[in-house]
């Protein structure tokens, strides 16, 4: 199968295979759109299988930011970048600095940030070899910094939106959440859910989250394979994706879904699964669009912590219409949001077209 056959290949303008021998190097940026600006996306490392998972996962993550931006009004496109980790390639400045060079030869077409497996200190090296990179260490009240904490502050809003929708709850005191993963952005979900009376549920294949977890907040630890069917009203995603296939949603006892990780859908069809169970799916691009709309405004500069929460305030706005266009026409919100992206990304292309 070659790439133009890639079940995940959606008009994808780009893919860059990149390897720098000397530091171990092995990465793919994926450009799937710059129709209404550059392409914009976080670095994820992580360690793949084969290399055909991680372009997967590049195709993937890519055309989800393209939506995601889409939806959140920012002037990016949608791209990603996954670094093949390996034992022989330990994290190191050289590594990041290379991937700063390949980032940079890219004359602007990609704009990179922290993600899963990297973090604000990474992308301090990489900004040492280009400019194109956002979610660096933040200055007074300026906007930027590690996003983690706006991803989960977007993830909580969009949450209350959700239960208000489907439970018909006006707060969150007393709902029982199942929070997947409590790293960066986890962790901090659960700090405000716990300052709003949730209940929660946690598991983290990471002992070290899980133990700050312990220590930080009143939680009740699962299993990692058990959490996803947890008797609770909220089940939220915030490590992995593909969570939501057509084995694990009958089996899903939670009544919404509602969280910070990518690509929770297995496919596109696994959103109509999950309207047949009778569960509430908040898009996940939409609802965890905070931690890029803080690296835009840090990315372009003239902005503060303020206006970043301000935008990010509306996220609920966004999901609530979706939600509502759900329930009048029965279609999942899955679709409705793609629906949504695409045509805003449409109008966008007209509009260069136009232009030129």
């Amino acid at each position: 199968m070659g790439v133009f056959d890639h079940p995940e290949f959606d008009q994808h303008e780009s893919l860059h295979f990149i390897q720098d021998p000397g530091s171990g190097l092995m990465a793919i940026i994926a450009i799937h759109s710059t129709a209404l600006g550059p392409a914009a996306g976080g670095c994820r490392r992580w360690q793949y299988a084969d290399d055909a998972i991680a372009l997967t996962d590049a195709l993937r993550l890519s055309r989800g930011m393209t939506y995601k931006n889409a939806i959140a009004g920012l002037k990016f496109g949608g791209g990603k970048a996954v670094i093949l980790a390996d034992e022989s390639a330990p994290k190191s400045t050289e590594l990041f600095r290379a991937f700063g060079r390949a980032v940079e030869g890219l004359g602007g077409r990609y704009v990179t940030a922290e993600d899963v497996g990297c973090t604000v200190d990474d992308m301090r090296y990489v900004n040492q070899e280009t400019d194109y990179v956002s979610g660096l260490p933040k200055s007074g009240d300026s906007a930027g910094g590690d996003p983690s904490p706006i991803t989960a502050l977007g993830v909580f809003l969009g949450i209350q939106s959700a239960v208000k929708a489907r439970l018909g709850a006006e707060s969150l005191h007393g709902i029982r959440v199942a929070v997947q993963g409590v790293g960066h952005v986890g962790l901090n979900l659960c700090r405000l859910l716990h300052e709003a009376g949730a209940k929660l549920t946690v598991a983290d294949v990471n002992h070290n989250h899980l133990q700050q977890a312990r220590d930080e907040l009143p939680v009740i630890e699962v299993a990692p394979g058990e959490l996803i069917y947890s008797d609770v009203d909220v089940l939220a995603p915030c490590a992995l994706g593909n969570i939501l296939t057509s084995v694990t949603i009958p089996k899903l006892r939670a009544r919404i879904i509602a969280g910070a990780a990518n690509n929770q859908l297995a496919t596109e069809a696994d959103g109509a699964r999950l309207i047949e169970h009778g569960i509430l799916y908040a898009p996940d691009y939409v609802i965890n669009a905070g931690g890029i709309i803080n690296v835009a405004h840090e990315y372009y500069g003239n902005s503060s912590e303020e206006r970043v929460r301000d935008e990010v305030a509306r996220i609920p706005e966004r999901l609530d219409a979706i939600f509502a266009k759900a329930d009048a026409t029965g279609q999942p919100t899955n679709v409705l949001a793609d629906e949504w992206a695409r045509r805003i990304v449409a109008a966008g292309r007209s509009e260069s077209t136009v232009a030129a």
